[in-house]
């Protein structure tokens, strides 16, 4: 879904959809009636509840009227790892949170201001996390004696004052959305599992939302079972008439259009996962090359391999392996043939693909290597998001076997980081490590689709003749002759004549590729490997510090950019300086960042591991780094954060 964003006008007070005029009401089933009318700067809605309640498609759908709306916004899904987990039990719960704003935000927000519990676990796994007088809309239908004793509830927490600092709205939604169903002749089980659309329907009257984007979603969805359709369009619709006519909500709320956060273009909402496939995609096509996926599922990086299974009318040719190992071997074979080759996975698959990348290494071909972090070790967290991977990255291979890494800050920064990565892979022949997390591969935000003049040419140079003369004049193909400014060896498709070359793991003379065992040989070309990934270019750190005035650095990288600028904000708003910067390149490190750090009396790193960058920098400046860690599966909350980083500051 896309919206176009002009530049900002004068505010109007309004909020309107795109293509209406200030002032009008949302498009809705039904005219609105005369209740009050709340104007807010922004709002965060998290829904709750079982697995299989549909709490994902619930808080995708808001998210993307939202986005059509323009407002901007931040997302955060978190879910189990099982399929199906228990019912009506903690471990069982899905939840699904979006912040959305009149501004520019950076994070799915630290507490909600609406909570949508389905059973009597949602309310209990997410209660600790409301703020006092937040709105609470509880289905009142899953309250039962078994489905309370279950989370450990011995009294009704509606009916015992535990929730008497909140605004709790009872609602029997199974109840009134199997009555709102009745003539389609559903089962009660089966309409009752329209609910999470009565809810969507609710919560889209008490935000204002436009509606026309989910029933074409619905149509399209169930399009070959119609009477589901409506049946979902009808519990839809239900659930905005229930807002409007019941006394319970005496107000809605509009968040104004987000005009002004945005440069003028056009948008649309995107994952993390998703800006990764259209990035390669586009990067395949700027290099003029095919793109060739070698992957094995994997949480969460299989969105990935789904996304680029259906271009292949982009020259895309996605292979689904038996294992990692195979997968990786054949994106590595595919780069030997000339093609883009890329492989996907998370934590787990990079130690099964270990032995490959170092061949990739000794090889120097082009080969992209996609890591969706997620909690460890071992299997870990499938779900939830971490990014300890970078020592793995940086050195999880026999050897001396550089390679160079690359992070993605944000969801909409995933297209550009993957632009960077395949820049570096091709440019310098090598694989490349790009780092995301289960963060920013299922958060989405608003993107601006860029103009195609404005992408990178990406273009190489096969080599098409011999480029080396032997004493007695005989012109033959090195494969290991060097391009001297970037180091780089030539790539030479199989089956150019007179191209012939050897190809392996055993190490390889200078120049010439035959094999060898000579010290001074090895020697040299393991230097060779590490200076040409010293010698890639990449940009300086940007340090962001008003007024020069900041005796603090704070330095990220990878996703923790949304919750440190939050926090950096909170510190400046409060009066306090602060610098900030944030790293993309990961190795080589910009060569400016030894200066940046010295700069400044203390340099405060978060992560979301023990300290693995922080590990890195004390290791390779020798400065002082105060690492603030966290590995709960979840990302860093912006008001935590600015709380640490203030301590951690003013303790100095």
């Amino acid at each position: 879904m896309t919206s176009q964003v002009e530049p900002a006008a004068p505010d109007s007070g309004t909020g309107h959809q795109p293509g209406q005029a200030a002032g009008e009401p949302p498009e809705t089933p039904e005219q609105p009636g005369h209740k009050a009318v709340q104007r807010l700067e922004r709002v965060i809605i998290r829904f709750a509840g079982d697995s299989g309640d549909g709490m994902q498609l619930t808080g995708d759908r808001f998210t993307s009227e939202t986005a059509s709306f323009g407002n901007d916004l931040s997302t955060l899904p978190n879910f189990p790892a099982e399929i199906r987990a228990p019912a009506g039990t903690l471990p069982g719960v899905s939840s699904f949170q979006l912040h959305f704003a009149d501004h520019d935000i950076l994070t799915p927000g630290d507490r909600p201001d609406v909570l949508v519990a389905m059973n009597p676990a949602a309310l209990k796994a997410n209660v600790g996390d409301l703020p006092p007088g937040a709105e609470i809309i509880v289905n009142t239908d899953e309250f039962t004696s078994r489905a309370m004793a279950k989370v450990g509830y011995d009294a009704s927490p509606l009916e015992d004052g535990s929730l008497e600092s909140f605004r709790v709205h009872p609602v029997p939604l199974t109840t009134l959305t199997v009555e709102a169903l009745k003539e389609f002749g559903l089962s009660r089980k089966d309409a009752g599992r329209s609910k999470n659309m009565f809810a969507l329907g609710l919560l889209s009257w008490m935000y204002s939302r436009p509606t026309q984007g989910t029933e074409d979603f619905l149509r399209t969805k169930f399009a070959k079972r119609p009477q589901i359709a409506q049946a979902n369009i009808a519990a839809f619709r239900a659930g905005w008439n229930f807002g409007e006519t019941t006394e319970d909500f005496a107000t809605s709320y509009q968040v104004a259009p987000a005009a002004s956060a945005f440069p003028p273009g056009t948008y649309r909402n995107i994952s993390g996962n998703l800006a990764l496939s259209y990035g390669l995609i586009t990067a395949s096509q700027q290099a003029d090359l095919p793109l060739f996926l070698g992957s094995y599922p994997i949480t969460p990086a299989s969105d990935i391999l789904h996304e680029l299974s259906r271009h292949k009318n982009f020259g895309v040719r996605t292979f689904q392996a038996e294992d990692e190992i195979a997968a990786i071997g054949a994106a590595l074979g595919a780069a030997f043939g000339g093609s883009l080759g890329v492989t996907t996975t998370s934590g787990p698959g990079v130690a099964l693909k270990s032995e490959t990348i170092g061949l990739a290494v000794t090889l120097e071909l082009p080969l992209l290597v996609v890591d969706i972090q997620r909690g460890g070790p071992s299997t870990g967290l499938p779900t939830k998001t971490e990014q300890a991977d970078l020592l793995q990255a940086m050195f999880g291979r026999n050897g001396e076997a550089p390679v160079p890494v690359v992070a993605a800050a944000t969801p909409a920064g995933c297209f550009d980081a993957a632009l960077e990565a395949v820049r570096i892979a091709l440019v310098h022949r090598t694989p490349v490590f790009l780092l995301s997390d289960g963060y920013l591969a299922n958060g989405s935000e608003p993107w601006r689709i860029p103009e195609v003049a404005d992408l990178p040419d990406l273009r190489v140079q096969f080599a098409t003749a011999p480029n080396h003369t032997l004493d007695d004049g005989t012109e033959v193909f090195w494969p290991y002759k060097r391009d001297e400014r970037t180091l780089a060896r030539p790539w030479a498709v199989p089956g150019t004549p007179g191209l012939e070359h050897r190809i392996g793991g055993i190490e390889k003379q200078d120049g010439s590729g035959n094999i060898s065992y000579d010290p001074a040989n090895h020697d040299h070309m393991v230097r060779t490997r590490q200076a040409k990934i010293d010698r890639i270019a990449v940009p300086d750190v940007a340090v962001d510090d008003p007024g020069a005035a900041a005796r603090t650095l704070v330095l990220g990288w990878g996703s923790t950019y949304g919750p440190i600028t939050a926090a950096v904000r909170r510190i400046r708003r409060a009066g306090g300086h602060i610098a900030q910067a944030h790293l993309r390149h990961l190795n080589p490190f910009p060569a400016n960042l030894g200066q940046v750090l010295k700069a400044y009396d203390r340099v405060i790193v978060p992560e979301m591991n023990l300290g693995q960058l922080a590990a890195l920098l004390r290791a390779r400046y020798l400065v002082d780094i105060h690492s603030l860690t966290q590995v709960t599966g979840l990302p860093f909350k912006a008001e935590q954060l600015a709380s640490a980083i203030k301590e951690a500051s003013d303790a100095h």
